[in-house]
């Protein structure tokens, strides 16, 4: 049995508060085909690839996330406690995924201070200014994506999203990414990269065969903008700064 799915959609983001401004007309090409090729549950394997500018080649479809929302009424999803540290003036991992409801915490490894705020996701937090050894954590109770960023350090940013879905999947550095054991049914499959924005599609896991995705976004219009510390303002520099 075979099914072509074919989403053609167009995002135009203008964030002020966010490290990019992704002006971009954003296509994502969904096929799913159903192969005859059975396996035990319902695997959902799938290929994600980026048309860059210039035909550059992509080199973070790792931190793009590919998720599915059961349509139908399902189970809590388990809160949590993740991490993103940070080192070497940098959010690490610059990407993180959480079920609605968990805690993020934020580990000072430098040996200075950083200040972690969020201005334009669901819902605002600021965790003020603190030194190395500290650890300081916010919980996210809205779904979404939440932009982090460093009050100090103006490079600085990640990527926190809240998903309400058991079925999360990162793509490895070659774009493949496999869901296991996902119930047959009808979900909303969801697909999100800070250079691709987000978008969504119906899709139907069958009954008695695996399903393949092959997944297109398009960056090609993409301009990074600077984002705005947390007062609303221009970062500052000086040749005096010392960290």
């Amino acid at each position: 049995m075979l099914m072509d799915i074919v989403l053609r959609h167009r995002v135009l983001m203008l964030s002020p508060a966010s490290v990019v401004t992704p002006v971009c007309a954003l296509t994502l090409a969904v096929t799913a085909i159903l192969m005859p090729t059975r396996l035990h549950g319902q695997g959902l394997a799938g290929q994600l690839t980026m048309l860059e500018k210039d035909g550059v080649r992509t080199t973070d479809l790792a931190n793009s996330v590919v998720w599915l929302e059961p349509q139908t009424a399902a189970g809590p999803v388990p809160r949590q406690t993740a991490r993103i540290a940070m080192e070497g003036k940098q959010f690490v991992p610059r990407v993180q995924v959480v079920a609605v409801g968990s805690a993020v915490e934020y580990p000072n490894h430098d040996p200075f201070r950083h200040n972690v705020f969020s201005k334009s996701g669901p819902a605002e937090f600021d965790l003020g200014l603190y030194a190395r050894g500290d650890t300081r954590q916010m919980q996210l109770d809205r779904a979404g994506i939440y932009p982090v960023f460093c009050n100090i350090h103006a490079k600085m940013v990640a990527y926190v999203l809240a998903v309400s879905s058991p079925y999360t999947v990162r793509p490895g550095a070659d774009g493949r990414f496999v869901f296991g054991n996902v119930p047959s049914g009808t979900y909303t499959l969801k697909v999100w990269h800070e250079r691709g924005g987000q978008s969504s599609r119906p899709i139907t896991v069958p009954n008695d065969a695996a399903s393949s995705l092959a997944l297109q976004l398009d960056a090609r219009s993409y301009r990074l903008a600077q984002h705005k510390n947390k007062f609303g303002g221009n970062y500052t520099t000086s040749g005096s700064e010392r960290y």
